[in-house]
């Protein structure tokens, strides 16, 4: 199955057709967008759209766009059981943010089943990010979530992998880092 992923930086393309010429089944924004990066997306209608929101979003565009707000929440489509989880790593006191603390993603994920596909906006801790610098520390909650329930994919966005340096294997999980749009083939 072939989905197209959007995170942190406006699509250089046009969505529509990318949706058309590639055959996307299904699209997944990864956060760190606004209404106006997507907005195209309100005309896709014949595919289901599912995303998670990043900590520079105001929360609030999912629903008017037709976006399937999928943090801690599963979506199943075409053989494959997707599963979510919003924001970053709190490094500032903002109420607007859309952060939490190391300890709250520890809660917030305890109990979160098994995915086929999970769908982030920040990434596992030691994964894809720079522990480090608080603002893009990964989660060690979902780096525990993937060696337990060892999902067979992983979509982020978030951070800059260094080139030479980006995991896109984590155990049984298949990493994929994502900036601007990506075409993700997805197989069982």
């Amino acid at each position: 199955m072939k989905i197209l992923a959007i995170a942190d930086a406006s699509p250089t393309q046009s969505l529509k057709s990318l949706v058309e010429k590639n055959k996307v089944e299904l699209i997944c924004t990864l956060g760190d967008l606004n209404f106006f990066d997507l907005r195209e997306l309100s005309e896709i209608t014949e595919i289901p759209k599912i995303g998670v929101y990043g900590n520079h979003d105001s929360g609030k565009y999912f629903e008017s766009l037709g976006i399937l707000n999928l943090h801690l929440k599963t979506f199943e489509y075409k053989g494959f059981i997707f599963g979510g989880f919003e924001g970053c790593v709190r490094y500032k006191s903002s109420p607007e943010a859309i952060m939490c603390s190391q300890e709250e993603a520890e809660e917030l994920l305890k109990n979160f089943p098994r995915v086929d596909v999970m769908i982030t906006h920040c990434p596992p801790y030691g994964i894809n990010d720079e522990p480090e610098d608080l603002a893009h520390q990964g989660f060690l909650a979902l780096r525990k979530y993937l060696e337990t329930k060892k999902p067979k994919y992983l979509l982020h966005g978030h951070t800059f992998p260094k080139p030479g340096k980006m995991v896109e294997q984590f155990g049984e999980t298949k990493i994929v880092f994502v900036w601007r749009e990506k075409i993700v083939e997805l197989t069982k």
